[in-house]
């Protein structure tokens, strides 16, 4: 019994570091259009992977924070402002299974909690650019940021959501 609670743990470990791994190579690919007002990372796809399995929250966040951390235009401030909101996304979501079982509902949350929280994206934006919130600028940031992220989202929903029915994300715990 040991053994196996030990290899399950092992296993949750590498998978989130895989994650993690594949989220910043995701987003390098995509480096002209994953920084600044509009971000278009695939790599955000991955953050669907909560729905299926709460215990890869971890590689996603770490993904996070290691691309913004070694790549990122705004140095500590994305890795703060970045990695503070996809955990603030990533918990929502999480903690929505608690009530809401179905995974399609659980997407639309995830879509929209990734959406909405983008304001501390634009919030970040301002700050680094020296605009103050709720200047047009910010506004004009936090929709360009919220249409991008929501894009991205909605697009790669069906896609994870069939990518789970044949890797089964929930079987690593």
């Amino acid at each position: 019994m040991e053994k196996s609670v030990s290899r399950s743990k092992t296993t949750v470990l590498v998978v989130n570091g895989l994650i993690a791994a594949l989220y910043v190579v995701l987003t390098l690919v995509v480096a002209p259009i994953a920084q600044g007002p509009i971000q278009f990372r695939v790599s955000e796809s991955l953050n669907h992977l909560v729905v299926f399995n709460k215990k890869l929250l971890w590689g996603i966040f770490l993904g996070v924070v290691t691309f913004n951390l070694l790549f990122a235009e705004g140095g500590m401030m994305d890795v703060l402002f970045g990695g503070g909101q996809t955990l603030l996304a990533l918990s929502i979501t999480a903690f929505s299974a608690r009530w809401i079982k179905s995974e399609k509902t659980r997407m639309v949350i995830n879509t929209i909690a990734f959406s909405v929280s983008m304001i501390l994206i634009a919030i970040m934006i301002c700050i680094i650019s020296n605009q103050s919130i709720g200047s047009n600028f910010f506004w004009a940031t936090y929709g360009s940021l919220f249409l991008s992220e929501l894009i991205i989202m909605s697009i790669s929903a069906p896609i994870m959501y069939g990518i789970n029915k044949v890797v089964h994300f929930d079987k690593f715990k």
